[in-house]
């Protein structure tokens, strides 16, 4: 079984901040093999250009996929977006395409601590 890594978990877990991650997520992270969508990637850079994160995009992957096996999903990117035109409850590119990856990948949980994600995918795990 698979779980997905939210943005801000990614985050968290490639500051080393693990306080900010809850006991659930973590027991989740313990027993599943982690992906990623290349979108947290993207989201990833972006928020470092903008200065909203001090690490790179790759510096988090690195460390990520050293420390916990990570992988980035390689799932056809046309069936993330058609799943992601169905995500009417958002209007942030962002979150439709990674909630629209864990669903196109057999509803996989997603670790997210974002509130906007856990009432609107049921797999969301925080």
């Amino acid at each position: 079984m698979s779980a997905y890594l939210d943005t801000q978990v990614a985050v968290w877990l490639g500051t080393a901040n693990l306080k900010r991650v809850s006991l659930a997520a973590r027991e989740q992270m313990a027993k599943t093999d982690l992906l990623l969508s290349p979108v947290v990637l993207l989201e990833l850079e972006y928020l470092f250009e903008i200065k909203r994160t001090v690490i790179r995009a790759e510096d988090v992957l690195l460390k990520l996929e050293f420390e916990l096996g990570l992988k980035v999903c390689k799932l056809d990117f046309s069936l993330i977006v058609g799943t992601a035109i169905y995500e009417k409850w958002t209007r942030d590119p962002f979150d439709r395409l990674i909630v629209a990856h864990a669903k196109a990948n057999g509803f996989s949980p997603l670790i997210s601590a974002d509130l906007d994600i856990r009432q609107n995918y049921p797999r969301a795990v925080w």
